[in-house]
């Protein structure tokens, strides 16, 4: 049986930091899937949902073990729709661990079959965060370097 794993996100943008998780975890799982999902605390998105899939989408794909898809609903309940039990998440300091923590147990609570995957950021991504590229792109700042694919 195949070791199938999600990495959830709003993805917000995608970042490097993000990418460099999905080629760690290839190592790891027999296929990936990148979900991007709509965040009830994040009532707005700053690039469209569809360009960002387009924009990952194109990041893999010579790599078909990895596969991009949009969800509105409970991580644990995607999981359970792909047969995975395994949900990725990178961790860049102890204020990310203190958070996905907390969503891990609950996502365990609610299925028990699920086991998350932390991931500590490589040193030269562990500065990067989606909030800050967007703050530097909407007022004009280069982020190319940030990410992996033009925008």
């Amino acid at each position: 049986m195949d070791k199938i794993a999600i990495f959830p996100g709003s993805f917000d943008p995608y970042t490097m930091g993000h990418h460099d998780i999905v080629l760690r975890s290839l190592d790891l799982f027999d296929q990936v899937i990148i979900g991007v999902g709509y965040n009830s605390t994040k009532k707005n998105r700053y690039f469209d949902i569809d360009l960002m899939v387009e924009k990952i989408e194109g990041v893999y794909r010579a790599i078909p073990r990895v596969k991009v898809i949009v969800y509105n609903e409970l991580t644990s309940t995607l999981a359970k729709k792909h047969d995975a039990g395994f949900l990725i998440r990178g961790l860049r300091n102890t204020t990310d661990f203190e958070y996905e923590n907390t969503i891990s147990q609950m996502n365990r609570y609610l299925n028990d079959d699920l086991e998350t995957v932390f991931l500590i950021t490589s040193p030269q991504y562990a500065s990067i965060s989606s909030t800050i590229i967007r703050e530097v792109h909407r007022y004009g700042g280069n982020v190319s370097e940030f990410l992996p694919y033009d925008i």
